[in-house]
């Protein structure tokens, strides 16, 4: 392969598996604020394989083809110009710009604003899986929920890659913890300072809970619905599952007028069983945010939060990869080395 290109994986239109492959592109180069890092890992989500369904396009519409994946851990390569806050070499990791992505490469472009250094104590592939489900449930807890000492909060599906870190970041605000899990990933979640566990295959949360503070939504649909049931009057159920609504379009995407006026319309069965609990709903999509990533790895260098890895696929099974985290069956995260180190 010429040092000019590079291994991707891209996708070359909207559907099935089959839309995205793997292919040798261009190799990026840095612009000024940027930084070029050569992969070692990426880390997939259930964002990954919606993208390429085309389920996300009303909220980004990528110009294709396009280099796939949203967050990667690997090592500083060349600086573009201005960027002083880090060298070649250094080992970071970063959840990708929301209108870009191309971490699911050998290499990689990244605003130095949206990267940080890796905690010394775990490697790339572990590193790999932190950026966008430890932000994705930090800022739900801490900005969203608003989690403090005392507070009673409930996360459903605690065993994915979200709610392992949701769990643990909860624990840390001081909240008791109530999740969703199989029998399989009980032990899990419990392991991860989860208070209460309720087995979703013989027991129906709302019959079990009542006044929760909070909570964190992690499976959408009728689930969703159902997490009104359990949630003080005045409380707020946050999600990342369910139907984006108005705030979602100011806030966390930055529209204009048609976009909160079609989150409007699509929310308003959501936010109607919000209003008839008494409870307020939010959907949240989440910022990519350095600053607050390297937040996370001090947590993780001081053990005070365990990023929790499923399974690793080198990069040629990445199809598999997909397939793996489509099926629903990981607990943690799933991750694709690129390259091994």
């Amino acid at each position: 392969m010429s040092s000019t290109t590079m291994r991707a994986l891209v996708l070359t239109r909207y559907g099935g598996p089959d839309a995205a492959e793997l292919r040798h592109v261009p190799r990026p180069r840095p612009a000024r604020g940027e930084v070029l890092v050569r992969v070692y890992a990426a880390g997939l989500n259930p964002i990954d394989y919606k993208t390429r369904q085309g389920a996300l396009r009303v909220v980004q519409r990528y110009p294709l083809p396009i280099v796939m994946g949203n967050e990667l851990a690997g090592v500083v390569e060349e600086l573009g110009e201005d960027v002083t806050s880090f060298t070649p070499g250094d080992r970071v990791f970063a959840r990708m710009p929301k209108d870009a992505m191309g971490g699911l490469a050998e290499y990689a472009v990244v605003p130095a604003k949206l990267l940080a250094r890796m905690p010394a104590s775990i490697d790339f592939c572990t590193a790999a899986g932190v950026p966008l489900a430890g932000l994705t449930a930090l800022q739900a807890l801490r900005n969203e929920l608003d989690v403090k000492q005392g507070n009673r909060i409930f996360i459903s599906g605690g065993a994915g890659g979200v709610g392992t870190f949701a769990i643990q970041l909860a624990k840390r605000l001081g909240a008791e913890v109530t999740t969703t899990a199989s029998a399989r990933g009980r032990a899990l979640v419990e392991e991860l300072g989860a208070d209460v566990v309720i087995d979703y295959t013989t027991q129906r949360f709302e019959e079990c809970l009542h006044d929760m503070d909070g909570v964190f939504d992690l499976l959408g649909g009728e689930a969703l619905e159902r997490s009104f049931g359990v949630v003080k009057r005045g409380g707020k159920v946050v999600s990342i599952a369910g139907m984006p609504e108005p705030e979602t379009a100011r806030k966390d995407l930055g529209g204009g007028v048609f976009l909160t006026a079609l989150f409007w319309l699509a929310s308003y069965r959501i936010r109607a069983v919000a209003r008839k609990h008494d409870a307020t709903y939010r959907y949240l999509f989440m910022h990519p945010d350095g600053a607050e990533l390297a937040g996370l790895a001090d947590l993780i260098e001081t053990k005070a939060v365990r990023p929790v890895i499923d399974r690793v696929f080198p990069f040629k099974h990445v199809s598999e990869a997909f397939a793996y985290l489509e099926s629903g069956r990981a607990k943690g995260k799933v991750v694709v080395e690129i390259e091994s180190r």
